[in-house]
């Protein structure tokens, strides 16, 4: 039977995908806390709501996008606090990128906000 935080972390990446598949910037960055860290597929750090539609706005127009999320682990830091882990690997128009994700996801407003997204290579550096 699956925790309260692998069901909390489950319905954010169910969200997220679905808006990731129309590539719906708007509907991806209301996922994110206002004062978000982001640091998706390129060397930027983007902050806060803003700066997560901005880099979602600025990925190629894919035909028809897609990711699935396999290997999830979440852990409860606190009440309000929570740890996501996963591989995520995204079907762009043929190509196929995968790489390793987490989300810092915590209680903001009364509704559960991304507040750290990191994405990185599965390739190892060293």
């Amino acid at each position: 039977m699956p925790s309260e935080t692998d069901e909390i972390a489950s319905a954010i990446i169910a969200r997220w995908s679905a808006a990731f598949s129309k590539l719906d910037a708007e509907t991806l960055a209301a996922l994110y806390s206002r004062s978000a860290f982001f640091f998706g597929s390129n060397p930027t750090l983007y902050r806060g709501r803003d700066g997560v539609k901005a880099y979602f706005n600025g990925l190629p127009r894919w035909r028809a996008p897609r990711v699935q999320f396999s290997n999830v682990s979440t852990g409860r830091v606190n009440p309000d606090l929570l740890n996501m882990a996963a591989i995520a690997s995204f079907s762009l128009d043929g190509d196929t990128l995968t790489v390793k994700i987490t989300w810092v996801i915590a209680r903001e407003d009364g509704d559960w906000k991304i507040v750290c997204h990191h994405v990185s290579s599965q390739t190892p550096l060293i």
